[in-house]
């Protein structure tokens, strides 16, 4: 078996493509104005309605009182950067529709969520999801946790920011710093003044942007072509339709295991423990909202990655019939799709508009939650931790500060981009490497009672060593091969957007190399076994180190931060079969802890009087206001 390596310059145009003359009408700079105009009104209505008496439960959780819709939408939007509504078209066009299959991905990716991680993290009552680490953990590794994913979406969110514009002005001739400055301030301006519920209510508006403008581009397209039949024809003509490939290979790009279950776990590393989604379910009114709108991001997820293909299908198409010029087939393949919309709606004034509305309503939806939550994180679980004196007009005035630093932060990681050349790919590639990680993280603490804060941390550290180590051997292997760097099989790399991976690489003849041995086959991985891969050695890892250092013994344990999974196995079991059991199941009277924390019962004792009050569960409908919200007393097991 041979494998397949291309070369890789993120958005960078090649040499020898020149830039094109601007093909905006008027009508488009009115239409992309508006979308700034309009999500900035947004920002500022929340901001100055009621102004003055706004708390930090408002500014970093919107009271709490968000409905399932908001939140549903907010949660699509918030990964759906413009770097997928590029990169997604673009794969298709060039591999066929195999990539369709990641959809398969979604139901356990959004159900595991639903029904384990928000269940728990509601009913801790959290504001960052790292206060769970130190209700589970200790101290040391929610800070561990906190730092790692700044580091993530520090590195992040000004390569979002920067590669689309970068693009744009390849393609376009729009002002390159212009559009990235206005971007950054728009941004940092409505989420520092309006906090969560205006980032959550632009990205609802920016969603409905970003759907009209890919289904402007999929009508218009198809109806030149000669309809949604003749594309698919055309594309099954040229074996563009893949069915379903088996193979088991882990090694191999893309097959139908690798996206199906690969790709659950990159799911949950987004929407199970990432303090960007953490946050919108828990400014849910309640516990089932929260749920609901999980269960309304499965549909909205099909859709935006059947729109993603149905583009990358009509591209397909639409050169078949119209040949492509010098320049395009000289550009990189993420500009493709910014070619293929100038060029096909360069006669309707407007529709060019649209679609850059929608490429950079996806930028904004994803820097303002990244904002949000750092602002969030950082005042949570870095600053209050150390001055519980603060009051609350300091605390609310210091996260505004800090939303808005992070903006600026992130117009300065947008100019380091763009001294970053070749190695921005490498940039973007962080994010994938650290979610694998802070997944398994979450996942040793919740799972596995036996886990103790030295295994957490060594786990940790060792998680991200092996990412960062496969991750930048890959990089390093392919630079040997004489290619530019692709950290990700060498032929694309992940981005938490829609969980779609971005193809970033240049469009030139694919060079075949023999299999790999030994370290190198162990870089060419695929990328959607990243997160189960670097999740599993955490875990591995931390069991490990805890059960050599004694576990949990002398240490208090939180029965609320652990999911109680043998009682749930054990529970769907019939009655009698329960009853033989040597400790009785998670519906009956005792809690089956007697058989998950044996030393808890060697002194007749279950609990102390610190893990009872853990046992406190928030009321359905309770809204949480304030600091002392309605409480009843649980007393099941765990």
């Amino acid at each position: 078996m041979n494998v397949t390596e291309s070369t890789s310059v993120p958005f960078l145009p090649t040499s020898g493509t020149a830039v094109l003359t601007s093909t905006f009408s008027f009508v488009d700079y009115v239409v992309f104005a508006l979308l700034l105009a309009l999500s900035l009104a947004i920002g500022l209505y929340h901001a100055f309605r009621g102004w003055g008496r706004h708390t930090i439960g408002q500014l970093l959780m919107a009271d709490r009182k968000m409905g399932c819709f908001p939140v549903a939408l907010s949660l699509l939007a918030t990964f759906q950067s413009a770097v997928a509504i590029l990169g997604v078209p673009s794969e298709i066009y060039r591999f066929g529709t195999q990539y369709w299959f990641l959809g398969c991905s979604y139901f356990l990716g959004l159900l595991i969520p639903a029904h384990i991680f928000i269940p728990v993290f509601y009913r801790l009552h959290l504001t960052s999801a790292y206060e769970y680490l130190e209700l589970r953990f200790n101290k040391a590794v929610r800070v561990c946790g906190t730092v790692t994913f700044i580091f993530q979406m520090v590195i992040y969110m000004g390569v979002v920011l920067y590669a689309p514009s970068l693009a744009l002005n390849a393609v376009t001739g729009f002002d390159l710093w212009l559009s990235v400055l206005t971007l950054g301030v728009v941004c940092a301006v409505y989420t520092a003044l309006g906090g969560l519920k205006a980032v959550i209510w632009t990205d609802v508006f920016q969603t409905l942007v970003m759907f009209l403008g890919q289904l402007a581009v999929i009508i218009v397209g198809s109806a030149k072509v000669g309809g949604l039949g003749r594309v698919w024809e055309v594309a099954s003509h040229h074996g563009l339709i893949s069915g379903i490939q088996l193979d088991p290979d882990p090694f191999v790009r893309h097959t139908f295991w690798t996206l199906a279950f690969g790709g659950v776990f990159m799911m949950l590393s987004l929407y199970g423990v990432n303090q960007a989604q953490v946050q919108r379910y828990l400014s849910s009114r309640t516990e089932k909202a929260a749920v609901l709108s999980c269960y309304a991001v499965f549909p909205c997820q099909q859709v935006v990655l059947c729109m993603g293909c149905l583009i990358g299908l009509v591209m397909f198409a639409y050169y078949q019939e119209y040949p492509m010029s010098t320049k395009q087939t000289q550009a990189a393949p993420d500009q493709f799709v910014l070619y293929f919309v100038m060029d096909l709606l360069k006669g309707l004034p407007g529709l060019p508009g649209l679609f850059v509305a929608c490429l950079f309503s996806g930028s904004l939806s994803t820097i303002s939650s990244a904002f949000n939550s750092l602002a969030t994180v950082t005042m949570e679980d870095l600053i209050r931790p150390w001055f519980p004196e603060l009051s609350e007009a300091q605390a609310t005035r210091l996260s505004k500060s800090l939303a808005f630093g992070y903006g600026l932060i992130c117009l300065g990681m947008a100019y380091i981009s763009s001294q970053m050349g070749p190695v921005l790919q490498a940039a973007i590639s962080i994010f994938g490497m650290v979610g694998g990680p802070l997944l398994g993280l979450f996942c040793l603490g919740m799972f596995f009672p036996c886990a103790n804060p030295p295994g957490a941390i060594v786990g940790l550290l060792a998680g991200l060593i092996m990412a960062f180590w496969i991750g930048i051997g890959s990089i390093v292997t392919s630079m040997g091969y004489g290619v530019a760097p692709s950290p990700t099989n060498g032929s694309s790399f992940s981005l938490p957007s829609n969980l779609t991976t971005v193809t970033v690489t240049t469009l030139m003849p694919l060079t075949t190399f023999s299999k790999p041995t030994g370290l190198q086959r162990l870089y060419s991985l695929s990328y959607l076994w990243y997160s189960a891969h670097n999740s599993t050695t955490v875990i591995v890892v931390g069991l490990t180190v805890s059960l050599l250092t004694g576990g949990m013994r002398g240490r208090t344990l939180n029965p609320r931060t652990i999911y109680p999974v043998l009682p749930k196995l054990l529970a769907l079991l019939p009655l009698s079969c329960q009853e033989r059991l040597p400790c009785k199941s998670y519906s009956q009277d005792l809690p089956m802890d007697t058989c998950l924390f044996p030393e808890k019962m060697s002194n007749g004792v279950l609990w102390g009087s610190q893990e009872k009050e853990a046992l406190a569960v928030p009321e359905e409908g309770s809204t949480h206001q304030g600091t002392s919200p309605t409480f009843i007393l649980q007393e099941t097991a765990l």
